[in-house]
Order: structure tokens, then C-alpha cells, then sequence
């Protein structure tokens, strides 16, 4: 087990022994487990073994094996691992429902080894510590007050240092006690004894808050459709995952709003070396967007035609580079200047490269200003608006969205926006893409201009202006109440609108 302890916790003997221990059961109990959609069904079987070092006798690998396979997505490993179990059908049972890593203790409060269980010698002893809540220094030997996964918090108990094998628990702990000292009291205090209740009581909340934030973390994995992973981290406060936030991968599209299909499709045998009639770009007089890595290279303003489902080439084309979806693995991060959370690379991305999608739900304009003025007297917007031709539709992220979402505004930013067209030729409906304005090295914050304009190229060029600050309030920006802006930046404007 990744964090545990070695040595026989003294107080946990209650939650597993209630319905579980049975006095007249032999010391060699074996385990008969069956899987239903609620966990483990657990029977303690007053059946000898035959090792004396309590493993299965061979012919029980022959008995039958008996699983439900109806079961949710985030128990599949574990269904997976169960199907190596045998199911059996002998003896007096105690029956119950348990995950796998109570099984586990089961077997070693029992002082049972299972090889299919993973429980031996050398691990029996082990049980897995969640975090870490307390400190003490008794004499020359330091102590920690331990919750154990699987167990409530009244079974906490003190562990001398020496017991404790949660390498990475014990190294967090300390870094959140030095910062969190740090922040109370300007300088780092040396020759701790005893944490008071307030630094104590908060190194819980932070350790509850990282569980929280790798499940949502595990969440948006589960998610994505995307190659690049995503991960999250909040080492600056306890601010937890956001409320009625949805993750999804493509426009959500809003009532009364249509999509319109593209009917047709490219014929070239290479879209980049031999296109017929300019391919999907050339249908639409437009230059090819990208070079043979897949960088854009035409300027901003210029809209990208890509290849669509209706097209002869496959996923390998060059000119299909957006609908890939991100390639980067990224983290949502906790800002430390009071931006909330923001986002930022863990790969090097390329000047040019694509970067990510502007993705949520499609609204109409009229809604969008109503949207705009509760979001305005909160102080954030998410409104985008779709004006390459005409200002009639906005995309909404506040509630559903991407990555995306959590990326700041910076004066000075290292993404550009592209207008899109792939599978819809909607004018009106663009997807919105960002690429990279110059090489990002890995761990540094993506960002954007919220009320970025676009250097005329030509007169078609001055139609992708994003107006992403002023999106659904087009008519009258001057109602608006100015946000201060905190992007740090040399030529940082000040506010954000």
C-alpha cells in the first residue's frame, strides 16, 4: 500500500470486529467473496486450509467464479482484479459488504494472508493512513495523530514517527505546517513541541481540501476525451473544487439554437502536398492553415477550415489539428496574487501549436446580456462572443466548459484566438481556438486578452475581434462596472474592461 503504517493500530479493533469477528470461527478462516454493485459481499467460512501458511488449497482455484457484472465505471479496476477470485460454497458464513481495502484489514486484524488479496507476511501488519492531523514532540520522539482510510475520525490515533511509512504524507504535512507558520507569524519557528488547535484544525481542513481536489482531479480525467491529462493543485489557500461546474469536451448547444452540418467533403488523396481545389480551405477561398507539424500560419483574423467526417483522408491529416482536441498535459492551479485559479502548462508547447478550445454553452445574444449583468455584479464573466460575421450567438462557460474555463486574462498574453469551422458551417457559430503566441516553457500560466483586437489584415480580418470582456453588453460597455486588472504585466492596462 502506497501510505501506511507498520504495527498493529491499537484502537481500530471495533469497526472491523462488529459484524465480522465470530468466536467460534477456526484460526485458518478462508475469504468467499462475490461482487454486486455495491461492493464486495464478504464470507468468513470455518474451512481449513491446507498451507500452513494459510494459503488457498489448489482446488479451490477450480471451483466456480461468480461475478455481477453490472457495475459503476469508477469500480471497473476493481471488478477487474475480483474476477481472479474464487466464489466459495462451503461451510457457515458471516456475511457483509465490503470494499477491497477493508477486505484487506479484514485479513489482517484476522492475522489472514491472501495472495489474491494481496495480504502476507511481510505487509500484514500494514494499514493505510489517510493524513495527518496532529503533532506532538514527547521527549526526543515525535508523534503523529493519524486518520485511517476507511475509518472514522474517532478512531484517530497518536503514532510514534518510527511506526510511519507514508513517505510523501509526512514531507506534505511539514511543507503545509512551514507555510501556514510562515503566513501567521512572518518567519519559520524552530523546535515545534505542540501545534495549538488553530494549526492543527487548519492542517486538517488542507489535507481534506488535497482529497477533495484529487477526486475532482480524477473526475475531469474520467471526462476529457483529450490526450493531455489534466491535473489540479491549490498549495496557496482551502479553496476546494468549484460548485456546479460541468466538464464537457464540445459546445453544449441551447435551446432554439441549430447547428448546420457541413454536406460536403475534401477528395484529396494528401491534403497537404496534393489537395484538390484548395481542399476544405480552398472551398471556402481560404489559404491552408497549417504547416506539415501543424502550426498555424496564417494571421490572426484569417479563419481555419479543417477537414471534416465527410472528407476522404483520416485523423492523420494534416489539416485536422482542433478536433484532436489538447495534446498538452496542463494543471488548474491556485493563483497567489487573488486571480482564483488559473492554468498553466507541464509541457513546453511550441510557438504556433494549438493549445486548447474556448468551449461551453451556446446562448443567444439577448441572453447573453441578461447573463452578463448577474455575472458583472459578481465581478467574473465567461461570455465569448461568436461575432466573426455577425454578433447573434455568445458561448457561455460559466457552468459548462472545459480547461479553458480556469485560463486568466493577461495584458500581455500567450495565446491567440482563431475562428474554427469544422463539421458546422454556421458562420455565425465558429468554434474558438487557441494557439500559442510564442514558445511556453513547461510550468508557465496560459493566458489571454479578454478584450483582445485584432490588427486589421484585411476588412475580413477585423471581423474576429474577441470581445470577450464585453461579450453580451456589446451596445453599452460604458454600464459595465470596471474590474480592476491583476495581471502583473509591464503593460498591464489596469483594469480589465
Amino acid at each position: 500500500m502506497a501510505e501506511n503504517l507498520k504495527g498493529r493500530p491499537r484502537d481500530l479493533f471495533g469497526p472491523l470486529r462488529g459484524p465480522y469477528h465470530d468466536k467460534s470461527l477456526n484460526p485458518t478462516t478462508s475469504l468467499n467473496l462475490h461482487y454486486t454493485e455495491e461492493g464486495f459481499a464478504l464470507r468468513l467460512e470455518a474451512v481449513p486450509l491446507s498451507s500452513p501458511e494459510m494459503e488457498p488449497a489448489k482446488d479451490i482455484q477450480a471451483l466456480e467464479r461468480k461475478l455481477e457484472c453490472e457495475t459503476q465505471q469508477s469500480l471497473q479496476q476493481e471488478k477487474e482484479r475480483a474476477l481472479k477470485l474464487p466464489v466459495l460454497s462451503l461451510g457457515c458464513v458471516v456475511s457483509c459488504k465490503s470494499s477491497w481495502d477493508r477486505l484487506q484489514d479484514l485479513c489482517r486484524l484476522e492475522k489472514l494472508s491472501c495472495t489474491l488479496l494481496e495480504v502476507n507476511k511481510k505487509n500484514l501488519c500494514d494499514f493505510e493512513v489517510e493524513y495527518l492531523c496532529d503533532y506532538k514532540k514527547v521527549q526526543d520522539e515525535e508523534f503523529y495523530m493519524v486518520k485511517w482510510k476507511g475509518y472514522p475520525e474517532s478512531q484517530n490515533t497518536w503514532e510514534p514517527r518510527k511506526n510511519l511509512k507514508c513517505f510523501n504524507l509526512l514531507k506534505q504535512f511539514h511543507k503545509d505546517l512551514e507555510n501556514e507558520v510562515i503566513r501567521r507569524e512572518g518567519k519559520l519557528r524552530k523546535g515545534v513541541r505542540r501545534l495549538d488547535q488553530s494549526l492543527s484544525s487548519y492542517l486538517v481542513q488542507k489535507a481534506k481540501t488535497r482529497k477533495a481536489l484529487r477526486q475532482w482531479e480524477h473526475h475531469l480525467n474520467v471526462k476529457r476525451n483529450h490526450n493531455g491529462i489534466i491535473k489540479v493543485e491549490n498549495e496557496v489557500d482551502l479553496e476546494g473544487p468549484p460548485k456546479d461546474f460541468i466538464y464537457i469536451n464540445e459546445y453544449k448547444v441551447g435551446d432554439g439554437i441549430n447547428l448546420t452540418e457541413v454536406a460536403v467533403g475534401c477528395e484529396c488523396k494528401d491534403c497537404y502536398v496534393k489537395a484538390v481545389d484548395g481542399c476544405c480551405p480552398g472551398a471556402s477561398q481560404n489559404r491552408f492553415a497549417y504547416n506539415d507539424q501543424g502550426q498555424v500560419k496564417i494571421r490572426a483574423g484569417k479563419p481555419i477550415y479543417e477537414c471534416n467526417k465527410r472528407c476522404l483522408c483520416g485523423m492523420d491529416c494534416p489539416n485536422r489539428v482542433v478536433q484532436k482536441g489538447i495534446q498538452y498535459d496542463m494543471c488548474i492551479f491556485r493563483t497567489p496574487n487573488h486571480r482564483g485559479w488559473g492554468v498553466r502548462t507541464l509541457e513546453k508547447i511550441r510557438k504556433n501549436s494549438f493549445v486548447m478550445e474556448y468551449v461551453g454553452e451556446i446562448i443567444t445574444s439577448e441572453e447573453a446580456e441578461r447573463r452578463g449583468q448577474v455575472y458583472d455584479r459578481q465581478g467574473a464573466t465567461y461570455l465569448f462572443d461568436l461575432d466573426y460575421v455577425e454578433d447573434v450567438y455568445t458561448v457561455d462557460a460559466a457552468y459548462y466548459g472545459n480547461i479553458s474555463h480556469f485560463v486568466n486574462h493577461s495584458c500581455s498574453p500567450n495565446l491567440q484566438v482563431y475562428n474554427v469551422f469544422i463539421e458546422n458551417i454556421d458562420e455565425r457559430l465558429p468554434r474558438i481556438a487557441f494557439f500559442a503566441t510564442r514558445t511556453i516553457r513547461p510550468g508557465e500560466e496560459l493566458t489571454f486578452d479578454y478584450n483582445m483586437q485584432v490588427d486589421p489584415v484585411d476588412a475580413e480580418s477585423t471581423r474576429m475581434d474577441s470581445n470577450f470582456g464585453l461579450a453580451g453588453l456589446a451596445a453599452s460597455p460604458k454600464k459595465r462596472l470596471r474590474i480592476e486588472c491583476k495581471c502583473g504585466t509591464e503593460g498591464c492596462r489596469k483594469y480589465l474592461f
